[in-house]
C-alpha cells in the first residue's frame, strides 16, 4: 500500500474519532444501542444436596422429549445473574440456595446468553410445586439421570463434577 493511501486512511480515521468524541455519552450509547444486537439472559443453577444429588425439574412447556432440566430462568433487568439463580429455584421449587461459582458463559443461540452457576441447597429438601410451570421436581444422582434431559444441562451437570 502507498504511503499516500495509508495517510489518507489515518486521517479518515482521525476525523472519525474527533467526530464520535463530540456526541455526548448518551448520544454514543444511543448509537452503540441501535447498532448492537439485544440478548436476553438465560440463567440455569446446577443445584445439589449435601449428598451431591442434582435437582431436577420437569418442565410443561418444553418440547415432550426433553422436559427434564435444571432449574432456570430469564433474569430481570438490572439483576445480578447469582440472585436470577436463587429467585428461580425459589419461584419453581420453594427451595432456598446458596448460589457459588460461575460454571458457563455462552452466546450460542440466537438473541440469547446463557449463564451457568453451582448452587447448594440450603434448609428444607423437599421441593414444592405449583404444577403450572413445573410439573415435578426430584433430586438425581448424577450417574442415574432420567432420558429427556436436555443434553446442554446434562454437559453442566458432568462439568460440575456429576
Amino acid at each position: 500500500m502507498d504511503a499516500a493511501l495509508t495517510a489518507e486512511r489515518n486521517d479518515m480515521k482521525a476525523l472519525i474519532a474527533r467526530i464520535w468524541r463530540m456526541f455526548s455519552g448518551s448520544l454514543q450509547w444511543r448509537i452503540l444501542w441501535i447498532r448492537n444486537a439485544k440478548f436476553i439472559v438465560g440463567v440455569t443453577g446446577v443445584v445439589r444436596d449435601p449428598d451431591g444429588k442434582v435437582l431436577l425439574l420437569r418442565h410443561r412447556f418444553w418440547p415432550r422429549h426433553s422436559q427434564w432440566g435444571l432449574p432456570s430462568g430469564h433474569a430481570n433487568k438490572g439483576e445480578p445473574f447469582e440472585e436470577t439463580v436463587a429467585r428461580e429455584v425459589a419461584e419453581e421449587t420453594g427451595l432456598t440456595v446458596k448460589v457459588g461459582r460461575l460454571v458457563s458463559l455462552n452466546s450460542g443461540y440466537r438473541f440469547r446468553v446463557e449463564v451457568a452457576y453451582e448452587a447448594v441447597v440450603t434448609g428444607d429438601r423437599e421441593p414444592k410445586v405449583d404444577g403450572f410451570e413445573v410439573l415435578e421436581a426430584q433430586w438425581f444422582e448424577p450417574h442415574e439421570l432420567p432420558q429427556g434431559l436436555l443434553p446442554s444441562h446434562r454437559r453442566l451437570i458432568e462439568q460440575t463434577g456429576g
